[in-house]
C-alpha cells in the first residue's frame, strides 16, 4: 500500500482517538457536576457494559447505592427515577471508555495485518493502549474512595490524579499524531523558546492540578468573589500544616489557582510576542496564534464560573455547570496547543 496513504489513514485514526478522549474527560466533568460518579458501586469491565435491564435489577443497583454515605447524607430523598438519572451519566462515561478501547484495538489489529504501520510506530501504540487501560484502573480507585459510610464525594486527590493521567494520555496521543503529520521542514529551531514552552507547560500542569482540586472540593462556592477572595486579596491561607494548606485548604487552593492564572496570562502573551517574530514555518505561524486566544477565554470563563457558583442547584445543570464545563474544556485545549507547539520547536537541527 502507498506509504503516504497509510500514514494519512493512521493519522485520521489517531486524531479520532484524541477527540474521543477529550469527550471522555468532558463526560467525566458532567458526571462530577451532576453528582453521578458514585451511582455505580461495582466495577465490571465486561458485564458492566449493559445497564440494568429490568425493574428488579434497577432496584438492586439502587439498594447498593443506598448503602453509601452520599445517599444517606445528601440524596436520601432520591426516588428510583432520580437514581436512574445519575446512573445514566456514570454508565455512559464508562461505556464511552469501552468504546474508545474498541475504536483503538480493532483498527490496530487491522493495520498490523495490512502492514500500514512503520516499524517505529508499534511500541508507542502499545504503550498508548496500556496507558488507557491504566486510566480505567485509576478511575475505579478514585470511585472506591467514595464508596463508604463516611465520604459523600470521591477523594479530590484521586480525582486530580485521574484527570492529570487522562491529560498525559491525551498529550502522548497528540505527540504521536503530530509526529506522523508534521514534516521535518515545518519545524523550527529555537532553544530559548523551547525552554520557555516547557516552562509554560509545567505551570499549566500545576494549574490544571489545582483546578481539579477546586472541582473535587467543590471549592468555588467557598469564595465566590472576584477579584478578591471573600474580601481579601491575601486571605489567611496557612494554618501551620503545609501539606494540609497546599492540598486540602479550599482558600489556599483558591489563591494558588487564581495566582497561576494571572502568571500564565502574562507569560503566554510574552511567549506569543517572542514566537511571532519567527516566520520560517507556516504551520508554527498559524499555531502560535491559538494560545493567547485560549488563555483569555479561559480566564474569563474562570471568573464567570466563580461568581456564578452560588447558583448551584443539586440535580440541575445550570449556568455554573455550563461555565465550569467550558472552563475545563478550554483549559485542556490550551495545554494541547502548547504540547503541539513544543513538538514544532526543536532545540537543535
Amino acid at each position: 500500500m502507498d506509504t503516504n496513504r497509510s500514514t494519512r489513514i493512521i493519522a485520521y485514526w489517531i486524531f479520532l482517538g484524541i477527540a474521543m478522549l477529550i469527550i471522555q474527560v468532558l463526560l467525566g466533568g458532567i458526571t462530577r457536576l451532576t453528582g453521578s460518579g458514585l451511582s455505580i458501586t461495582e466495577w465490571k469491565p465486561i458485564m458492566g457494559t449493559l445497564p440494568p435491564l429490568n425493574e428488579t435489577e434497577w432496584q438492586q443497583s439502587f439498594q447498593q447505592y443506598q448503602k453509601i454515605a452520599q445517599f444517606k447524607y445528601i440524596n436520601s430523598h432520591f426516588t428510583l427515577p432520580d437514581f436512574k438519572f445519575i446512573f445514566f451519566w456514570e454508565w455512559f462515561h464508562r461505556l464511552w471508555a469501552r468504546l474508545i478501547s474498541v475504536v483503538f484495538l480493532i483498527p490496530f489489529i487491522y493495520f498490523i495485518v495490512k502492514k500500514y504501520f512503520q516499524k517505529w510506530m508499534i511500541n508507542p501504540l502499545i504503550i498508548l493502549f496500556l496507558m488507557g487501560a491504566m486510566q480505567g484502573a485509576i478511575g475505579w480507585i478514585m470511585v472506591k474512595s467514595g464508596l463508604n459510610d463516611e465520604n459523600v464525594y470521591v477523594n479530590h486527590i484521586r480525582l486530580a490524579i485521574h484527570f492529570i493521567a487522562a491529560m498525559i494520555l491525551i498529550c502522548y496521543t497528540l505527540i504521536f499524531g503530530v509526529m506522523i503529520t508534521i514534516k521535518s521542514e515545518q519545524r523550527i529551531v529555537n532553544v530559548s523558546l523551547k525552554k520557555f514552552t516547557v516552562t509554560i507547560i509545567c505551570l499549566l500542569a500545576v494549574q490544571l492540578l489545582y483546578g481539579a482540586f477546586m472541582a473535587g472540593l467543590k471549592a468555588a462556592k467557598t469564595a465566590p468573589t472576584w477579584p478578591d477572595i471573600n474580601g481579601n486579596y491575601f486571605p489567611k491561607m496557612f494554618n501551620g500544616n503545609i501539606v494540609d494548606d497546599l492540598f486540602f485548604n479550599p482558600i489556599t487552593i483558591h489563591f494558588i489557582h487564581r495566582l497561576f492564572a494571572y502568571i500564565l496570562l502574562i507569560l503566554i502573551f510574552v511567549w506569543w510576542n517572542k514566537a511571532k517574530q519567527i516566520n520560517s514555518s507556516s504551520v508554527f505561524s498559524t499555531l502560535l496564534k491559538v494560545p493567547p486566544i485560549l488563555v483569555l477565554v479561559q480566564v474569563l470563563l474562570g471568573i464567570f464560573s466563580l461568581i456564578n457558583s452560588t447558583k448551584i442547584v443539586i440535580g440541575h445543570f445550570g449556568i455554573f455547570e455550563w461555565l465550569a464545563q467550558l472552563h475545563q474544556f478550554i483549559g485542556m485545549l490550551l495545554l494541547l496547543s502548547f504540547v503541539a507547539n513544543l513538538y514544532l520547536i526543536r532545540s537543535k537541527k
